[in-house]
């Protein structure tokens, strides 16, 4: 069984599908090939980075608009993460619309 993402704990399930179906917004649902979604699992950006350095802007800022999205809670590691990536793509701007 897959943990649900930090802060959901207390989500319906109604809001879980919600969240796991997300289709309106374009950086929620992103295909990628099978062997890349085992090497990421259910890892955040401080355990788990694409593999490619010249993807790592992109997918922090989509992985910050997930999580301000659907309003998720972030550990210390991560956000440190997250923040040495920011201070890496200047010029780089999260875009998010709360979800429904």
């Amino acid at each position: 069984m897959t943990l649900p993402p930090a802060g959901a704990s207390t989500w319906t399930a109604a809001r879980r599908e919600a969240y796991a179906n997300d289709q309106d917004a374009a950086v929620s649902l992103i295909a990628v090939t099978g062997r890349s979604n085992r090497s990421k699992a259910d890892k955040d950006p401080g355990q788990w980075l694409p593999p490619s350095p010249s993807a790592h802007c992109r997918y922090a800022t989509e992985w910050t608009a997930t999580k301000l999205r659907w309003n998720l809670n972030a550990d210390p590691a991560e956000i440190n993460t997250l923040q040495t990536l920011a201070a890496d793509c200047p010029g780089t701007f999260v875009d998010y619309e709360p979800a429904a």
